[in-house]
């Protein structure tokens, strides 16, 4: 299982466009999505930037985080992946988990749920959808690991040397695996087949997600000829978002609740990521105080949109003036040419859409603290 996962992410080292980018929830505003994140940290009793530490400190893993201090100094994208573990103003990996335990202690314990089930519960949230979070962060955090091989076929001096750029491979291909390893075992304890059959099919989805955006990578004409913005979001959604929208229907089949809630709770987790994803590729293009980004995506929203407004043979015109004669895109020209029409415009109201859709989702569970806390973060990714 754990090769064919491999396969499927091993990819490219720079994407399009010169970087890399992992899915991290982030925020145009760090101090205040600090503070959002902070205040609903505090609502479900759990520090999340932590949710992973057990594991993080396993000797396993104490052994590996020894040998990848050897890629210091190198380009190996393991490097900022590790980095990453560690909560800092601007990015947090655990988001993810937040979310399902802000779900769970919303929704509370359902009608059905034995009264001797819910004096297990801690913070208002049952002890199985606590593990559930962790194991939802565990395989998020096993596949940004795993995004992290390099193809060596594009390896340069300028990365490190190749024997380090190697090592690194075999290092993101045994961390990844282990992290993935005990998220599988700790979903077996959890003694429920359908939250099992809901993360397996999310894993499934993830790798799928993954593998489309890789081969639409590989081929010679995707810079041209890409997908649409329906195409688009069914993809976004398998790569991005499959895994929280499960896992929150997970958390609620845990506790007991009908199948409307865990509707509910599918609905929020769907369109949070979504409207995220937006709110990530709109960031190079809604941020003219910071100056013009080096690069971005050829696949971000804001590009998708332009293409299919202004037509391929336009689209093929304008990276053809936006091309230099090294062969090398002039990303501002691109930027420029970007923004001139509605491409922005229409992924700033469909990342709005995603957003309001969360929101309409949460409406139905009863008011509380952890209810705002959802609504804030569902806010938030509409702001630019």
């Amino acid at each position: 299982m754990f090769t064919a996962v491999r396969l499927r992410l091993s990819h490219k080292f720079w994407s399009r466009g010169g970087h890399r980018a992992l899915s991290l929830f982030s925020s145009s505003e760090p101090s205040n999505w600090s503070k959002v994140v902070s205040d609903a940290e505090k609502i479900v009793g759990y520090p999340t930037s932590f949710m992973s530490l057990r594991c993080l400190l396993s000797d396993e893993l104490s052994n590996v985080a020894m040998h990848v201090r050897k890629l210091v100094g190198t380009q190996h994208p393991l490097l900022n992946t590790a980095r990453g573990f560690v909560y800092d103003s601007r990015n947090n990996l655990q988001m993810r988990g937040l979310i399902v335990l802000l779900l769970s202690k919303a929704a509370g314990p359902s009608h059905t749920a034995s009264d001797l089930l819910a004096q297990d519960m801690v913070s208002g949230i049952y002890p199985s959808q606590r593990n559930l979070a962790e194991i939802t962060e565990l395989i998020h955090t096993a596949f940004l690991v795993h995004r992290g091989i390099v193809d060596l076929k594009e390896w340069t001096i300028s990365d490190g040397p190749l024997k380090d750029m190697q090592f690194g491979n075999k290092m993101a291909v045994l961390s990844g695996d282990f992290l993935l390893a005990n998220a599988c075992t700790g979903l077996a304890q959890l003694n429920n087949t359908k939250v099992v059959e809901l993360i397996s099919s999310a894993i499934g989805d993830l790798v799928q997600g993954i593998y489309y955006e890789n081969s639409s990578n590989a081929e010679e004409n995707s810079l041209t000829d890409g997908v649409n913005i329906a195409a688009w979001e069914e993809q976004t959604f398998l790569s991005h978002g499959a895994l929280l929208a499960k896992s929150c229907q997970a958390a609620m089949e845990l506790a007991k609740h009908d199948k409307e809630s865990q509707r509910l709770a599918y609905k929020y987790g769907k369109h949070l990521s979504l409207g995220h994803k937006l709110n990530s590729d709109l960031q190079p293009f809604v941020k003219s105080s910071m100056g013009e980004p080096s690069s971005f995506s050829l696949s971000a929203a804001p590009v998708v949109f332009h293409r299919q407004i202004v037509g391929q043979e336009r689209w093929h015109q304008q990276l053809q003036q936006a091309t230099t004669l090294r062969k090398q895109l002039d990303y501002s020209k691109l930027l420029a040419a970007v923004k001139s029409e509605k491409g922005v415009s229409s992924a700033v109201d469909l990342c709005c859409y995603h957003g309001n859709k969360a929101l309409e989702a949460i409406q139905a569970f009863p008011s509380s603290e952890a209810r705002s806390a959802l609504e804030n973060i569902a806010s938030a990714i509409t702001k630019f």
